[in-house]
């Protein structure tokens, strides 16, 4: 059933990568499944590969903001529900703490990393839609347009090349999230700044 599925995504091309983004933003689990599709998709026709990149990034963006919200709209009864124990607990205290350097890492890392939690926090805490979607946004271009290039010229060494170049990804990686870390810090004034003019 799902190998049918697969490569009717894959004839798809970019398309395919447009619905499965959305779908995997969206909540529904498809582990890493939008990453080995686009560098398929890449693989098999180079020339498309940055128009999946970007169908990726705009399938991610409306998967993750129907599900913020949602969260947005049902507010900290939802919250409750998904945060009130266990890793749910773990998540919504560290996004307290971090705000949506939560989002962003899970966002940027190839590596499989709870996203859900993250995003119901920040449609459940009011977070403003602008910088949620930013956040997002910049996360998903990076990864998505790195993978579309590894794809192109890789093809289906990519992975081999990931794994035998891990050392490389993770400072690359580390160095992303301390700029985002500076991002997320002018974001959070700025929407500061417009709220007590707002006031």
């Amino acid at each position: 059933m799902l190998k049918p599925f697969l490569l009717t995504l894959i004839s798809w091309g970019p398309w395919g990568l447009l619905l499965l983004a959305t779908l995997d933003s969206i909540g529904v689990p498809i582990v890493s499944g939008v990453d080995a599709l686009l560098i398929t998709v890449a693989a098999v026709d180079p020339k498309q590969a940055y128009l999946a990149a970007a169908c990726a990034i705009v399938g991610s963006l409306i998967g993750s903001y129907i599900l913020f919200a949602i969260a947005k709209k049902g507010g900290q009864v939802m919250l409750e529900k998904h945060t009130s124990s266990g890793r749910g607990l773990k998540l919504r205290n560290w996004f307290e703490k971090y705000g949506l350097l939560t989002v962003f890492i899970p966002a940027l890392s190839p590596v499989p990393l709870p996203m859900k939690i993250p995003v119901f926090c920040a449609g459940a805490l009011e977070v403003r839609t602008r910088s949620f979607l930013s956040v997002v946004a910049l996360a998903r271009v990076i990864r998505y347009f790195a993978l579309a290039y590894l794809g192109q010229h890789y093809g289906r060494y990519t992975l081999s090349y990931l794994e035998h170049h891990w050392l490389i990804v993770l400072a690359i990686v580390l160095g992303l999230c301390a700029l985002a870390v500076i991002l997320l810090r002018v974001i959070n004034k700025q929407d500061q700044t417009e709220s007590h003019v707002a006031l």
